[in-house]
């Protein structure tokens, strides 16, 4: 009890007297990091797309401070197989780095982004490619939104080892795929634009990347109502010393937390966190061989994970009927809702997308005089999904506007 006490204390004096400093250097220090394009360079892709989005990319390395200890680029095409045009360590100046996109050739071929993301993730931890140790990983997708293989999974991965993602579509795509492939949040990580209107973006995005590379720098991911993912660059070894995280609420109700984490240790989960809180979250290198400064981010978690809780059915027809639901959930805490109808008897069922915000959609094409299941399901940022049934009948002849508040079939939520 005494040493915890102790330790207690000594890390809050430590926090006292080095927050200040490191808040002031920290927009002072140069960004230095190893910056991975990915560039869709597929047949989907016609060649005045692939030469303005090459023209793009040189726009956004123009103005970056490249160098040994700054920032260092990389390039890999996606197609059939992925391609690298050149490694981290091949150009050493943002002139010579920009030369190399502008005679970057197209490669044509299929689409396999997922295949390219997992070559991806090697080339941004091999030393063999010129990536060095240490240092932020970001990784800029530039896409036309399809993907001949699944992209999710190798995207977590990547996310996982503490790599920045930032997406740039050019207009086609599964809005919610890339929502959850994009690091959080997406306002700031996904942009949609025309293939002609990339320099409008150029500017904010490379001012995000930017932000993205700055040296020894806390980053969040994965933000759900009751926790978030913490990760950071390699400061220490497993017997040059450890860390210890503290995460503190805002609101000062709830006790500070602690743990400590060895020195090999990248990445912490916490977990049984307040819904809709700040937290001030602070990482403690505690190194045996030289002083390292803390690190520290600020968190606020999301709406707690409440799903749909009545459903109402309106606007009945012979082949058509309208389907509203409370409460309508935003952008911060949700991704969106899947809307499933089939018939209670049997038959072929319809699923329909509907973007966070919204709580209401008409479905179509349906058979009159028929009994219908009805089934929305919002699903969270965090992987998470609940559920709720309804049933609802279409018209066998007058057409009814009066609503039908439905009571919802017993369907327990999913895990």
């Amino acid at each position: 009890m005494l040493f915890w006490t102790a330790l207690s204390l000594a890390l809050s004096l430590r926090l006292a007297l080095a927050r200040s400093s490191v808040e002031h250097s920290a927009t002072a220090s140069a960004p230095q990091g190893d910056l991975l394009f990915l560039l869709d360079s597929s047949a989907s892709v016609s060649h005045y797309e692939f030469s303005r989005v090459r023209e793009f990319v040189g726009q956004l390395v123009s103005a970056m401070p490249f160098g040994p200890e700054a920032v260092h680029a990389s390039l890999v095409h996606v197609g059939s197989q992925p391609y690298t045009e050149f490694t981290f360590d091949q150009y050493s100046s943002g002139q010579a780095v920009q030369d190399a996109i502008r005679v970057a050739s197209q490669r044509m071929g299929d689409t396999n982004t997922g295949l390219a993301l997992a070559y991806a993730k090697e080339q941004l931890f091999a030393e063999v490619a010129g990536a060095r140790l240490g240092v932020p990983k970001v990784l800029v997708w530039v896409t036309d939104g399809g993907s001949s293989d699944p992209v999710g999974p190798p995207m977590q991965e990547l996310k996982d080892l503490g790599v920045t993602v930032f997406i740039v579509s050019t207009g086609r795509g599964n809005l919610l795929e890339l929502l959850a492939a994009a690091s959080a949040p997406a306002e700031k990580h996904l942009h949609f634009v025309d293939v002609d209107d990339l320099h409008i973006i150029a500017p904010e995005l490379r001012d995000s990347i930017t932000d993205a590379m700055q040296p020894q720098q806390l980053r969040v991911s994965e933000v759900m109502s009751n926790g978030f993912r913490l990760s950071w660059s390699p400061l220490l070894t497993v017997d040059s010393g450890y860390y210890v995280l503290e995460v503190v609420p805002s609101d000062k109700l709830a006790a500070t937390r602690r743990q400590q984490l060895p020195g090999n240790a990248t990445s912490w989960i916490w977990t049984d966190l307040n819904p809709d809180t700040d937290y001030e979250v602070a990482l403690l290198p505690e190194s045996n061989v030289r002083l390292l400064r803390p690190q520290y981010v600020r968190v606020r978690t999301l709406q707690e994970e409440a799903g749909p809780e009545c459903i109402i059915i309106s606007h009945t027809r012979p082949r058509s009927l309208r389907i509203s639901w409370a409460p309508a959930l935003g952008p911060d805490s949700t991704l969106g809702y899947h809307i499933q109808l089939g018939p209670l008897r049997g038959g072929s069922l319809q699923r329909v997308e509907v973007p966070p915000g919204h709580n209401s959609t008409t479905i179509q094409g349906l058979t009159p005089g028929t009994t219908y299941l009805v089934t929305v399901t919002a699903a969270f940022r965090s992987g998470r999904e609940r559920a709720l049934s309804a049933k609802a009948c279409t018209a066998s002849g007058e057409r009814t506007r009066v609503p039908q508040s439905v009571r919802p079939e017993a369907r327990p939520p999913e895990p």
